[in-house]
């Protein structure tokens, strides 16, 4: 009777155990599957904004650039993405070892990238008219550390303002 529970407990552990090999191979490749549609309809997508050169020149539109020196770039990406145009940055060094950025851009996006870069100038025009914050802070700064040095020495001398 013994004999006939064991073997009976043996073959449902080795039945089991062919059903969860048979579910996980089952699963795998069906989620093999998935992720193979997934890279082709990935692959299929033409991408916008900000990319790569490689990626930029891969559509065959044509590809035009402008050179900036300005450092701060990320506020010309802010007007890119505003216009909807597709660019790619590239930063190089040029012969006196300061950093310019290359920006690629469609060809047939030339009105749109004329209309970004023009609002771009005028923003960084106007950030430039407009003092530094910093350095307001460091001048009042200087003024007050002054202020109190001259207290300090009118104390010394026995005169109080």
């Amino acid at each position: 009777m013994q004999e006939e529970v064991d073997s009976r407990t043996v073959a449902l552990v080795i039945n089991s155990a062919k059903l969860t090999g048979r579910v996980m191979v089952a699963a795998i490749s069906r989620f093999l599957a998935h992720h193979n549609a997934k890279k082709q309809q990935k692959q299929n997508i033409i991408p916008h904004g900000k990319q790569s050169v490689k990626q930029l020149i891969g559509q065959n539109q044509g590809v035009t650039s402008i050179e900036s020196n300005d450092p701060d770039i990320k506020a010309f990406e802010k007007v890119a993405r505003k216009y909807g145009v597709d660019y790619a940055i590239k930063k190089v060094r040029d012969e006196n070892g300061k950093h310019k950025y290359i920006i690629f851009f469609k060809g047939r996006d030339n009105d749109a990238i004329t209309a970004a870069f023009q609002e771009y100038t005028a923003k960084a025009m106007e950030k430039a008219k407009k003092p530094s914050i910093l350095k307001k802070l460091k001048e009042i700064g200087e003024k007050a550390h002054n202020m109190v040095l001259e207290r300090t020495k009118d104390k010394q001398r026995g005169q109080v303002r």
